[in-house]
């Protein structure tokens, strides 16, 4: 596969080159300006419609006269589009291998599609309190939970301006039932709710434990007993994880609370909003956006009657501002803010591009590509200030029609983050039910969960996810210490085929429990794990709660600060093989948790008399480079063993203690040095360059 990655980028360039150039080659041509006009015809600059839909009708027109004989190019000239919806296209808009259809960008102009309303008309209401009336908030047609000014997310007014409060109490003995139950109302400490808040029915509380968010706006307090309880549950206890604390939380969109520059609060009722502007900021000047439209572009095929939207290409084109908000019901406590939209969705697509665009200042994720679509490409694209992930990829499982499977997409050269500034246990690339998909050479960063999550079975079941392989990506800074329970890159499920290749990892941290590297959970099972350099993690660089037969093989794993290598369960089989890694720390525990084997019978081959076959080994390790420079060798302990010990049981009896020769280590170069004792071992030099986006 490492072979095939220059060809996909050749491909990847050439496209870019065809498409960004708006080459007169182009059999039909349209143009799209913000001083055009619907009315005109398109055809030429000077004649330019006002919107990509009035192009897209344009197109629908000239098809009617009968095949297409060339591609069609809509050339969109730089400037400010407002739209209140999203932009739809389906199947009737579909182009062909040979006469794609392309929405381009012209070469040195952004065309910047504004999903937001500006807020204008701002007075002093007292002291450093602006405030500006919004009609349309008034008469409920309009309501949003993020403000912008001059493109910087400002905050919503909170208790507490710092840190977090702690829920004091379980009035319904939560504690004595799994963690898993829904629950709806907690005890609090006095004085941290407060029922006679202004609009209390607009007060959300946030809960950050386990790993998710629960928003849960206030149904009734009791004020006598310092309880409140939400309007729905949230599906797990009030705790920050598995031990018996309080769960972390805030309290948004308190009027009370506004006293601190860049706060802001919407008033429903009054129809205003009031912000508190930054030192320095002019209102009469500044660029004030609360987003409108709930999504930018929506491609919507039917792929059980094989209508798709085919051939259709995006390219340098910007957007921003989506607005969303949880439905009733739901407090966000899906895995990975999985039930959170996207601003650019796909159903029934094949063979669309979205290339070097930009997405930014969202209430959702990025994009979504949901049932029936296949050999999609997004490349070289920016996704910043992200309310929650970049790329969600999902469809049909073993039980669906096979129609609605998803697959073979590539998400390549793009840049990731931050993300989940509004949903913070979202996931910079959620693959879920879904397969053969690439995910390469991405830059995923600055997130308060995990970088890249793949597989959606959990245990050992079924699962269509396979066949994924995640290459060549810098991950770095995740985390960041809010949710528990989660990696840089984490797997769940049966995943024959999936590759986790060449990866730089770093700066991966978590509240309590789960800051690890590469984590293998619920079953995760017929992976290949290898060249990844791993380090500055919180728990274990890599970790398995319980999975079969991984393969992790010349990775360097280095720099945990409590754990460097965790395992969960022993469990009747193969687990792990490790081999030909470097495991390089300075602090914690090599191996924590249980590094043990048990006995157990497999069946092994009819031929045998009983066909089975008694073993104790449940995990290999063998051929690694151990090193820790504050410790001799007789110091170090491996689960509670010598390294003699250890060898005896049959564990790493060719691994060697030593220095691996770093470069730098304390800069974080870990190329090798030409005398070091990892070439002995076999192991390859990881290449660095090869890492992370290309433009």
């Amino acid at each position: 596969m490492e072979r095939n990655l220059p060809l996909r980028m050749l491909r990847l360039g050439r496209l870019m080159l065809v498409c960004l150039a708006c080459t007169a080659a182009a059999e039909h041509a349209f143009y799209v300006s913000p001083t055009g006009s619907d009315t005109a015809s398109g055809a030429s600059p000077d004649k330019a419609f006002a919107t990509i839909t009035r192009a897209r009708d344009a197109i629908r027109e000239l098809k009617k006269q009968g095949p297409l004989d060339g591609d069609v190019t809509v050339h969109i000239r730089g400037g400010m589009y407002d739209i209140t919806e999203p932009i739809r296209f389906g199947p009737e808009d579909s182009g062909t291998e040979d006469a794609p259809i392309k929405y381009v960008g012209l070469k040195s102009e952004v065309p910047r599609f504004n999903g937001g309303r500006r807020i204008a008309g701002w007075q002093r209401y007292k002291d450093d309190i602006w405030v500006a009336d919004v009609p349309d908030v008034r008469s409920g047609k309009w309501r949003f939970r993020q403000l912008y000014v001059n493109g910087e997310k400002r905050r919503r007014a909170r208790t507490p301006n710092e840190g977090f409060l702690r829920v004091a109490g379980f009035p319904d003995g939560d504690l004595k039932v799994g963690y898993h139950t829904d629950c709806q109302r907690f005890e609090f400490a006095p004085g941290d709710i407060d029922p006679t808040w202004r609009n209390l029915d607009d007060v959300e509380v946030i809960v950050y434990h386990f790993w998710t968010d629960s928003h849960l706006p206030i149904k009734e307090i009791d004020a006598e007993k310092n309880i409140v309880t939400f309007k729905h549950k949230a599906g797990k206890v009030f705790t920050d994880d598995f031990t018996s604390g309080g769960a972390r939380y805030i309290v948004e969109n308190v009027f009370e609370s506004l006293d601190q520059p860049g706060e802001w609060y919407l008033d429903r009722k009054k129809g205003v909003v009031y912000y508190i502007p930054m030192p320095g900021e002019d209102l009469k000047t500044a660029e004030i956006i609360a987003p409108v439209t709930p999504a930018f572009i929506e491609l919507k095929g039917d792929p059980v009657t094989r209508k798709f939207v085919e051939h259709i290409r995006f390219m340098g084109l910007s957007f921003a501002y989506t607005n969303w908000h949880l439905p009733p019901g739901n407090s966000n406590d899906q895995q990975g803010s999985a039930s959170v939209p996207a601003a650019i969705t796909l159903t029934g697509a094949r063979n669309c591009v979205f290339v070097v665009c930009t997405v930014k200042n969202t209430g959702t994720f990025a994009f979504e590509l949901r049932e029936g679509c296949q050999d999609n490409l997004f490349a070289s694209n920016m996704l910043t200030h992200l309310g929650a992930g970049g790329f969600r990829v999902n469809g049909g499982t073993q039980k669906d029609h096979p129609l609605h499977r998803t697959g073979r997409n590539e998400i390549v050269d793009n840049r990731i983050g931050p993300y989940g500034e509004e949903y913070p246990s979202a996931v910079g690339v959620l693959l879920m039910h879904t397969d053969g998909n690439r995910v390469t050479r991405n830059e995923i960063h600055h997130g308060w969960y995990t970088g890249v999550s793949i597989g959606w079975q959990w245990g050992y079941q079924r699962s269509v996810a396979r066949d994924n392989v995640v290459e060549g990506n810098h991950i770095h800074h995740i985390g960041q210490g809010l949710l528990s329970d989660m990696g840089a890159i984490y797997t769940l499920g049966v995943s024959p085929g999936t590759v986790i290749r060449n990866n730089l990892i770093h700066d991966v941290d978590a509240n309590h429990y789960g800051g690890w590297g590469i984590y293998n959970d619920e079953g995760s099972s017929g992976i290949l794990i290898e060249k990844n350099i791993v380090y500055n993690t919180k728990f274990a660089g890599y970790n398995i709660h319980f999975a079969k037969e991984i393969t992790v093989r010349n990775n360097i794993f280095a720099l945990g600060r409590l754990q460097q290598l965790s395992r969960s369960r022993v469990e009747p089989h193969q687990s792990v093989f490790f081999e030909n890694n470097i495991v390089y720390w300075t602090e914690g525990e090599l191996l924590d948790k249980n590094w043990r084997d048990t006995p157990y019978t497999f069946y092994f081959h009819p031929k045998d008399s009983k066909g089975t076959r008694e073993v104790s080994n449940t995990f290999d390790m063998d051929w690694n480079l151990y090193f820790n420079p504050n410790l001799s060798l007789d110091q170090v302990k491996f689960n509670g063993l010598s390294f003699e010990e250890w060898k005896k049981l049959g564990k790493d009896k060719h691994s060697v203690y030593g220095d691996p020769g770093f470069v730098d280590v304390e800069n974080h170069n870990f190329m090798l040095k030409p005398d070091s004792p990892a070439l002995e071992l076999g192991f390859e030099p990881i290449d660095a360059k090869m890492i992370g986006p290309l433009r």
